[in-house]
């Protein structure tokens, strides 16, 4: 209410700064016709001023707000894969049957093209895991994912993250999976049935995390060089990673 009002005294002014200047033009040189003649040729082009207003400038604006709240989400993702993400994609591996298959798709290097990356993408939205039953690997899920929630949840708060609808499908998954393994009380000794139902969950986020993972990858290499070196040399999907340069 308060932006709408000073926008109605804004345009209030500047319409009563023209009228000023316009009798004060009359005053000086009384040539009537003269002042006339050039507000008709200014309302001739009144059309082609909205429209470069408002469909170029508009949209140039638009473009540049729209690149700056998606480097803002990509903060927002960096600082997901830094706290939990990459941790979580490290587990889900270790309880993945099949984590040869994944370390040969998602090995990342420095080599990698967009198409590569492209690719990648598409091969994970159609991937499923075949996961083992392992309790103790389950358990050290649980403790992460208990101590990160808290984090989690405060990333839902963040008015940015309204704008990226893949990015939340992920949190909502990743929190889904919190609850229900929290809600669990002896999670060393659930029965077959209730594992699948687990690893459905896992598969779930695990889908959702591997292709932000990867969007979020490809980002860095483009924009952040220094910081795709250092996310290369610690892929959680590449057995042999080292930070340490050789």
């Amino acid at each position: 209410m308060i932006t709408s009002n000073w926008k109605i005294y804004m345009g209030l002014i500047l319409v009563a700064l023209s009228i000023a200047m316009g009798i004060a033009h009359y005053a000086m040189f009384g040539d009537a016709r003269t002042l006339l003649f050039y507000l008709a040729l200014d309302v001739v082009f009144v059309p082609v001023q909205v429209l470069f207003v408002t469909l170029i400038i508009e949209q140039m604006l638009s473009k540049r707000e729209q690149q700056a709240m998606l480097n803002k989400l990509n903060m927002v993702i960096g600082a997901f894969y830094s706290e939990v993400g990459s941790e979580l994609l490290r587990q889900f591996r270790r309880l993945s049957c099949d984590s040869s298959q994944l370390d040969g798709n998602l090995k990342i290097t420095k080599e990698w093209t967009d198409d590569h990356f492209k690719t990648a993408i598409t091969a994970a939205r159609g991937f499923r895991c075949e996961f083992e039953f392992k309790s103790k690997e389950l358990a050290s899920l649980n403790e992460l994912l208990v101590a990160k929630r808290s984090f989690m949840l405060g990333l839902l708060q963040n008015p940015n993250l309204l704008e990226h609808e893949r990015f939340t499908d992920l949190l909502w998954a990743v929190l889904h999976l919190t609850e229900e393994l929290i809600a669990r009380i002896d999670i060393d000794n659930l029965p077959a049935a209730d594992l699948e139902h687990i690893y459905g969950d896992i598969n779930r986020a695990f889908g959702h995390l591997v292709c932000e993972w990867l969007a979020y990858m490809q980002h860095l290499k483009t924009d952040y060089p220094y910081l795709y070196s250092l996310a290369t040399r610690t892929n959680p999907f590449n057995p042999d990673s080292s930070v340490l340069i050789s």
